[in-house]
């Protein structure tokens, strides 16, 4: 072999060598550049990482909740949606969707319980405090009152309701469609007594009524134990009143259109 042609010969096998170091140095620093990037995703903050404990997920379900909340269910639901909730409708299979509704259900049990004794320590202390006093006197929502019928938002809206009652649920959904134009919603029930506090419940579990207005006084629940011999307060349920000011006067239905 030439001199020249062995030159070239060799020129050639650098140039391969070096070419083939280029492409090993480039494939190694898009990997890393890779890795980094998916290390920057996964990261959590320290806010986010108390979040996800305080809902019982792990990083990587955190993760998913916020990714789905930056697409079509962030934009469609509530903030107030719960990161289980997102993840169980966004489930991925039955199991998953199983899992979540699950562990939305103890949390929901959990919290009604808390509600509960929060409800009955209230009771007691209101019946301590200012004995034989009713936060609202139910007694004067029969009779002739003017009627309202426009709402304003320092109105509280008072139904009374029956927990067996279709009408009932009507007019209660249209009033719970309206709180947040409204000051909070007062529900009294019926014909219920002590003993149907689990009944109460579930009635207003089914009827959309989340506990967060609840444990917020937004929504009240109460027992109507107005005296049924008492001929002003025969009006059957549904019934729908305002608290004004000092003034308890009939809303119109129309108002909660």
């Amino acid at each position: 072999m030439s001199a020249s042609k062995a030159a070239l010969h060799l020129g050639a096998v650098t140039l391969l060598v070096l070419t083939g170091s280029v492409a090993v140095a480039q494939d190694v620093t898009t990997r890393s550049e890779t890795r980094h990037a998916e290390t920057r995703q996964t990261e959590l903050s320290a806010s986010d990482i108390e979040r996800a404990r305080a809902w019982s997920l792990n990083e990587t379900e955190w993760q998913r909740y916020k990714h789905l909340m930056q697409g079509i269910r962030g934009s469609v639901s509530p903030a107030t949606l719960s990161p289980i909730e997102v993840l169980g409708i966004h489930a991925r299979d039955e199991a998953e969707r199983r899992q979540f509704a699950e562990r939305w259900a103890i949390a929901m049990h959990e919290d009604a319980e808390r509600i509960l004794r929060f409800q009955r320590a209230y009771d007691e202390a209101a019946e301590r405090l200012f004995p034989g006093q009713a936060l609202i006197n139910t007694r004067v929502l029969f009779g002739d009152t003017p009627r309202v019928d426009e709402l304003r938002n320092s109105d509280r809206i008072i139904l009374r309701v029956a927990l067996d009652c279709p009408s009932c649920d009507a007019v209660v959904a249209r009033a719970l469609a309206r709180i947040e134009d409204a000051a909070g919603i007062d529900i009294y029930i019926v014909g219920a007594g002590e003993s149907q506090q689990a009944a109460i419940r579930t009635w207003a579990i089914a009827r959309g009524i989340k506990p967060d207005w609840v444990r917020s006084r937004r929504v009240t629940l109460n027992i109507d134990d107005t005296d049924p011999d008492n001929a002003r307060q025969s009006e059957p349920p549904p019934t729908l009143y305002v608290r004004r000011g000092e003034r308890i006067e009939r809303l119109a239905y129309a108002a909660l259109k």
